[in-house]
């Protein structure tokens, strides 16, 4: 879970270093002040600039066009809280704690879900809702998907852990074009 939080803050600062201009749609938040914002455990508030959303909800507020707000905000938040839930949202796992291996399974589907809204979502102008990788003349720069690759390995890893401690089997779900993400329940 540390692993996934340190991947998820670097990933919210490249992000905004990527798309500055969503950090300046709120007066007075720097990265360090929305990092701080996002990654709260246990997650106490739900923001009244998401309309109170967390999760998945968050998620597709932010790739919504007509999202006035901090779209990095919303995505990370929304990314954060989804992970969190697969983990019973707990900030502290012990050897007894029990968890959902179908929860995990879903959230790392819920990521690839969410990678690929990033490359296909676009705003009326024909600009994608958020920039992230890049093919700049010979110089490619996928760095995000690295970090995307290693939160998906993380939580595909834990939850065949814990299929594998609970002797239950994880339900395979087949994605669709359009994807929408799948529950994580509690």
């Amino acid at each position: 879970m540390n692993q996934v939080i340190t991947l998820l803050k670097a990933l919210t600062e490249k992000l905004y270093k990527k798309n500055p201009n969503e950090l300046q749609k709120i007066k007075g938040r720097t990265i360090e002040s929305s990092i701080d914002r996002i990654f709260t455990c246990p997650v106490h508030e739900k923001h009244k600039e998401l309309d109170f959303k967390d999760s998945t909800d968050a998620i597709l507020m932010g790739f919504e066009p007509e999202f006035k707000g901090d779209r990095i905000f919303a995505m990370m938040y929304g990314l954060y809280t989804m992970i969190h839930k697969s983990y019973n949202n707990k900030c502290e796992l012990f050897m007894l704690d029990y968890l959902n291996e179908q929860n995990l399974y879903n959230s790392a589907r819920n990521i690839e879900i969410f990678v690929w809204r990033l490359k296909t979502r676009h705003m009326n102008n024909g600009r994608l809702v958020i920039l992230t990788n890049s093919f700049e003349d010979d110089v490619k720069n996928l760095s995000y998907e690295r970090i995307f690759g290693k939160l998906i390995s993380l939580q595909d890893t834990m939850a065949l852990i814990v299929a594998s401690r609970s002797g239950r089997v994880i339900k395979e779900v087949i994605q669709i074009a359009g994807m929408t993400f799948f529950p994580i329940s509690i």
